[in-house]
């Protein structure tokens, strides 16, 4: 079955890397020479990685996640469906957070951590802000407020000692 994608942000999840690299590419008029040399590679290494012969290593994937500004994980045509590790939210590249070199941090999102910074250090400040813009007619406030309280101590953040 043949993959296809209608949009790079959108449902790039059908693509393979190989195809989202020449799509990323040639969105940005880049030549393989051209993106060879931004990124300090061969131009027959780009080559390789379009027809699906090789993959990027994880410092070119770097390269290529900060130039084309999309994460390693849409590179890779997203293998696994990322979600902050400080809310529980589902993550794509629109709200992944940043590091302030620019890079993207694919553990959170971009309202729990900016500019290098965590934005919520008691989990009950937390829950405070999402019940009150999670809840609604279907799901009130106090069921919101009990899923999170039985689903944010799993999450990565909530489990490492404090700083």
């Amino acid at each position: 079955m043949r993959k296809r994608c209608y949009n790079i942000y959108e449902v790039i999840i059908y693509m393979d890397t190989k195809e989202i690299i020449l799509k990323l590419r040639t969105e940005n008029g880049l030549s393989q020479d051209e993106l060879a040399e931004k990124i300090h590679v061969t131009r027959q290494a780009v080559s390789r990685w379009e027809t699906g012969e090789t993959v990027p290593n994880t410092e070119t994937l770097k390269l290529l996640s900060k130039l084309f500004d999309v994460s390693i994980n849409t590179l890779l045509g997203q293998p696994r469906q990322l979600f902050c590790q400080c809310c529980g939210m589902p993550l794509d590249d629109s709200s992944i957070s940043k590091e302030p070199d620019g890079a993207f941090n694919e553990e959170y999102c971009k309202w729990c951590y900016a500019g290098g910074k965590f934005t919520y250090s008691n989990m009950d400040d937390l829950i405070h802000y999402c019940a009150e813009h999670m809840a609604n007619k279907d799901w009130p406030s106090a069921q919101v407020r009990e899923y999170l309280k039985d689903m944010l101590p799993k999450l990565n953040y909530w489990k490492r000692p404090n700083d």
